[in-house]
């Protein structure tokens, strides 16, 4: 079965950019398929720090949130890539960010996970918490 990707990213405390998308391969385990999931917004977040470079505006070391730990082991440790080799290579772009501190990866609750408002269904009150939590609408 694929995995659904989702990410959104910031810029300060507003919304610039979202995505949801069904990813293109069949990961083997949660940790491989958070971490195409992280790279696919990697991608994402080192667009907007180029665009911004053009407006004189240098973001680097850019906070990437995720919510599994072995996503974040596979990205920071290269001891990890014997059991990463079957991954495509175009997803191994994220240690290089990483690497170059165009990025950081960040560990963030899975209760807090923004992204997860763009891959799951969630009962009405979840719903309204995430929604509100990334400033969409105010329901008071």
């Amino acid at each position: 079965m694929k995995s659904t990707s989702g990410g959104c990213q910031f810029l300060g405390s507003r919304i610039v950019s979202w995505q949801c998308k069904k990813q293109s391969c069949v990961s083997t385990s949660t940790a491989e398929a958070e971490y195409i999931a992280a790279s696919s917004c990697c991608a994402q977040v080192i667009w907007i720090q180029n665009q911004m470079k053009d407006y004189g505006v240098d973001l680097f070391n850019t906070p990437i949130q995720i919510d599994n730990s072995s996503a974040i082991s596979i990205t920071n440790n290269p001891v990890k890539h014997s059991k990463t080799k079957h991954i495509d290579i175009r997803y191994h772009f994220i240690r290089d960010c990483a690497e170059k501190k165009l990025i950081h990866l960040v560990k963030v609750d899975s209760e807090q996970n923004l992204a997860d408002l763009f891959t799951k269904a969630f009962d009405e009150g979840r719903f309204r918490y995430l929604i509100t939590a990334i400033g969409m609408i105010n329901f008071e």
